[in-house]
């Protein structure tokens, strides 16, 4: 593993929009019967579990949740160049508030009254990159299998006196295949594959979806790089590449055009468009489906203070939403209200 290019930081953006897409919903609640079911997109969990549960979905929808995730896509590389591959995910976070007895021995509690907050159990989630280098000339030949792995961890807060909040997660294995296929009509028109499984072991069968997801890859997404060459929009191939784009097999995931040019890749388990960007106008991620900012916004202000206290206490994410959102100017609001983008200038109608 090597790190990748510096292109990869220009969409970062959008990347992160996908990583935390549905993480949290309005009304940013614990107790809101829409944040009891979360991790909707790009869930890879352990293989055993996954296929005794029956989920053999290979459509490329990112809803559908199974134990691997492919994509493959087109890119013009004559020079047989380098390909920079960065797998990204989320790994779940278990945080319980456990309270302190008087004799020094903590207990789990439902929630913990600190200095005026309160503190709940709630489960969040921790951002994880991999970075992967390979040569095309290789993957012509062989493919390559990569291994990433993160240990089990536990972190201990402690909050004065009253007790403690508790991290913990579980160990996650995942595997990388690269390979390679010349597929024509133009030379050096190959066919890039990645493939992406959860390769963890040990978990019960028979153990529930919750148990399950501690040891998944959630909201798993891949950029793809090759400096060198070009890649070939999937969505709107040319004439020559049209089969070809047509052969390509992406489960779980569908790959576009992420720069304002051809030589990045987003493969997404959220289905976008080409050169997909953040609107410059969006204060910050409420990660609510479409983000329609406007109307999250104005909704997060007619919560009562009980409920933006519970928010808070909910998660560090839901905080940063309704604190920003609180110290919204007008103006801010004003710029939500609307934009008009388009794609040639207007022209003035002709006089009679």
């Amino acid at each position: 593993m090597s790190s990748g290019p510096p292109v990869f930081g220009q969409v970062s953006a959008v990347a992160d929009a996908i990583l935390y897409e549905g993480y949290l919903l309005y009304p940013y609640r614990r107790s809101s019967a829409k944040n009891k079911v979360r991790w909707q997109f790009g869930v890879l969990l352990p293989r055993g579990w996954a296929e005794a549960h029956g989920l053999r979905d290979t459509s490329v929808a990112g809803s559908a949740e199974s134990w691997w995730q492919q994509t493959e896509c087109l890119v013009l590389a004559p020079g047989l160049d380098t390909v920079h591959v960065r797998l990204r995910f989320l790994q779940l976070q278990r945080r319980h508030v456990e309270k302190r007895a008087q004799d020094g021995v903590y207990h789990v509690a439902d929630r913990l009254a600190v200095d005026g907050r309160e503190e709940f159990g709630f489960d969040e989630a921790v951002p994880r990159e991999a970075d992967i280098t390979a040569s095309l000339a290789d993957l012509l030949e062989a493919e390559s299998v990569i291994s990433v792995d993160l240990p089990a961890g536990r972190d201990v807060e402690t909050l004065t006196q009253v007790g403690r909040v508790v991290r913990r997660r579980e160990a996650i294995s995942a595997t990388v295949r690269l390979s390679a296929q010349a597929c024509g009509p133009r030379r050096g028109l190959l066919r890039l594959r990645v493939r992406v499984e959860n390769a963890g072991r040990g978990l019960d069968p028979g153990a529930d979806r919750e148990a399950a997801l501690g040891r998944a890859l959630l909201a798993t997404h891949t950029l793809l790089a090759v400096p060198g060459g070009s890649f070939v929009s999937m969505l709107d191939p040319p004439d020559w590449g049209r089969l070809a784009a047509h052969e390509c097999r992406n489960v779980h995931t569908f790959p576009v055009l992420a720069d304002c040019g051809t030589s990045v890749m987003l493969s997404s388990p959220v289905i976008l468009y080409d050169h997909p960007r953040v609107a410059p106008e969006s204060p910050g991620s409420l990660h609510d489906a479409t983000e329609i900012d406007e109307i999250l916004s104005l909704r997060t202000l007619t919560l009562t203070e009980q409920e933006k206290a519970e928010a808070r206490a909910t998660d560090p994410r839901a905080a940063a939403i309704v604190d920003r959102v609180d110290a919204m100017p007008p103006e801010g609001f004003g710029r939500l209200h609307g934009a008009i983008r388009s794609r040639k200038p207007a022209t003035a109608p002709e006089e009679d």
